[in-house]
C-alpha cells in the first residue's frame, strides 16, 4: 500500500527523478522546492515519510527539521545532502533526522531506506496528531478545536492562526511571524491584517470562558497559553 510522502528538494531535475521513482512504487509523493512550504505543509503531522534536502532556498532542510521536532512532530525523515563528512552526517542525526543519504545516489538504495524507515515507523504505536494547550483541543486532521468539550467553529484562516499559535505555545509570537508564516507576506509589519484576525479569533476561542487562553503581551505580539 502506497504511502504519503513529503519531498523537500529545490533541484527540479532530481524531484522529477525522485517524484517519478517513488509514484511507481505506488506511493503519494507531495513535492515542494523551499523549506517554508515544507515547514508548512509538515507541521499538521499527516505524512507518512519526509525526504528533505538541507541545501534549499527559504529555510534550509535542518532548519525545518529542527523546528517540526520542536512541534513534536514525529513523522520519520530521511535527508538528503551533497554534505557527506562524518561531522555533516552526525549533526544530520542529532537534529532529528531518522537516516541520512549522500548526494549522489542511486534509487534503489533511497528506495531501500525509504521502504526500512517506513516499516520501522509502522511498527511503532500511531502517534496522536492532536494538539493540547490546557483544556483547548485542536485535532489538524480534521481542522477541528474544542475547548472544555465545546466546539468552537473557525474559518479557514482563524484556524491556521490558532494552530500556528498553539504550536508556539506559551512563547511570544510577533506580528512579523504570523506575516511570514500564516500569509506568507513580507510587507510593513504595521498592517491592521493582524490584529483584526487575532481580535476575531479571540472571541471564538475566549468569549465565555473564565480565563483568556490568547493574550496581547504588549510592544511585542501575542502568546497562547493556559495559564
Amino acid at each position: 500500500m502506497g504511502r504519503k510522502i513529503l519531498l523537500l528538494e529545490d533541484d527540479r531535475e532530481t524531484a522529477d527523478y525522485l517524484v517519478r521513482g517513488l509514484t511507481e512504487e505506488g506511493h503519494n509523493v507531495e513535492h515542494v522546492g523551499n523549506g517554508r512550504d515544507a515547514l508548512f505543509l509538515a507541521s499538521d503531522g499527516s505524512y507518512d515519510l519526509i525526504i528533505l534536502d538541507r541545501m534549499v532556498p527559504a529555510l534550509d532542510g535542518l532548519s525545518v527539521l529542527r523546528a517540526l521536532r520542536a512541534a513534536n512532530v514525529a513523522t520519520p525523515v530521511l535527508t538528503l545532502s551533497a554534505l557527506a563528512s562524518v561531522s555533516d552526517r552526525i549533526e544530520g542525526l542529532e537534529v532529528g533526522s531518522d537516516d541520512y543519504l549522500v548526494k549522489p545516489f542511486s534509487f534503489a538504495e533511497l528506495l531501500a531506506r525509504v521502504n526500512a524507515l517506513l516499516r520501522r515507523s509502522e511498527a511503532r504505536p500511531a502517534a496522536d496528531p492532536r494538539i493540547t494547550v490546557g483544556e483547548l483541543e485542536i485535532d489538524p486532521l480534521s481542522r477541528s478545536v474544542r475547548r472544555a468539550g465545546q466546539k468552537i467553529e473557525l474559518k479557514p484562516r482563524e484556524y491556521l492562526l490558532l494552530e500556528y499559535f498553539a504550536r508556539n505555545e506559551g512563547r511570544v509570537v510577533t506580528r512579523t511571524m504570523l506575516l511570514e508564516q500564516v500569509w506568507d507576506y513580507h510587507f510593513d509589519p504595521g498592517t491592521n491584517v493582524i490584529d483584526v484576525h487575532v481580535s476575531r479569533l479571540r472571541r471564538k476561542l475566549d468569549d465565555g470562558f473564565a480565563t483568556a487562553m490568547l493574550r496581547t503581551v504588549r510592544g511585542a505580539g501575542y502568546m497562547l497559553s493556559a495559564d
